[in-house]
C-alpha cells in the first residue's frame, strides 16, 4: 500500500499511462507491451525518493528550562550535606555563576547557540558537582574511621576548583563572541564613513541613516 501511494509509482503510472497514448495513436506497434513497461521504469526511476521526516528534538530553550529545575534540586542536596567552609565558598561561587547564565533572557538565548556550552554547564550540575560531593562525605566517612594518605577537603576544593575554572571559560567564552559582534558593528560604522550619512540626511523626508 506503501508503494501504491509512492511518488515511484505514482511517476511510472503516468509515464506508463502516456506510452498508453503512443500505443493508441499507432507508434508503438507490436512491441507496445515493452514500451509502457520501459517508460514504467523510466518513470520510477526518476521519481524523486520518498524523504522521511526528520526527528524533533527538544530545541535549547526547553533544555535550559529542564536544567533550571536541575540545578533547584542540586541547591537543595547541596544543603543538605556538611561541607567544608572553603567548599561551601566555591560552591557558592560555581552554582552563582551557573544560575546567571541560566537566567531566563538575552543571557540564556546566547547560550542556547552554543550546543557546547550548554553540554558543559548540564555536565556540571548532572554529573561533576554531585559526584564530587557525594565522593567526599564517602571519602570523609572511611578518612574518619581510618585515615589515609589523602585530605577529602583538599581533593573536593581542587575539584571544585576546576569545575569553577570551566564555568568561567564558558563565560568568557561568551563575552568574547559579544566583544566580536560590538567591534564587527564598529567596522561596519567606520567602513560606512560620513559622506554616506551626510547624504543620506539630505534626501526628503529622510533625518537619519538605516538601522543596521
Amino acid at each position: 500500500m506503501t508503494y501504491l501511494e509512492s511518488a515511484k509509482n505514482l511517476t511510472g503510472s503516468a509515464a506508463a499511462l502516456g506510452g498508453l497514448a503512443l500505443t493508441f495513436a499507432g507508434f508503438a506497434g507490436t512491441y507496445w507491451p515493452v514500451v509502457v513497461a520501459g517508460l514504467y521504469g523510466a518513470g520510477a526511476l526518476i521519481a524523486p525518493p520518498t524523504r522521511p521526516p526528520a526527528p524533533e528534538f527538544p530545541d535549547p530553550s526547553s533544555q535550559l528550562s529542564a536544567l533550571r529545575a536541575d540545578l533547584t534540586t542540586l541547591r537543595e542536596y547541596l544543603d543538605r550535606v556538611e561541607l567544608p567552609p572553603a567548599a561551601t565558598a566555591l560552591i557558592g561561587s560555581l552554582t552563582k555563576l551557573v544560575d546567571g547564565l541560566l537566567e531566563p533572557g538575552w543571557v540564556s538565548q546566547a547560550l542556547a547557540q552554543d550546543p557546547e556550552g550548554v553540554h558543559v554547564l548540564a555536565r556540571a550540575v548532572h554529573r561533576d558537582l554531585p559526584e564530587s560531593v557525594d565522593a567526599f562525605v564517602r571519602t570523609r566517612w572511611w578518612t574518619r574511621m581510618a585515615p589515609g594518605q589523602q585530605d577529602p577537603e583538599e581533593q573536593l576544593e581542587r575539584q571544585l576548583s576546576l569545575l569553577h575554572r570551566e564555568v568561567e571559560a564558558l563565560v568568557a567564552g561568551l563575552r568574547e563572541a559579544e566583544e566580536i559582534r560590538q567591534r564587527s558593528h564598529t567596522r561596519y560604522l567606520e567602513d560606512r564613513g560620513p559622506e554616506r550619512n551626510r547624504a543620506w540626511e539630505k534626501e526628503p523626508g529622510k533625518g537619519r541613516p538605516p538601522e543596521p
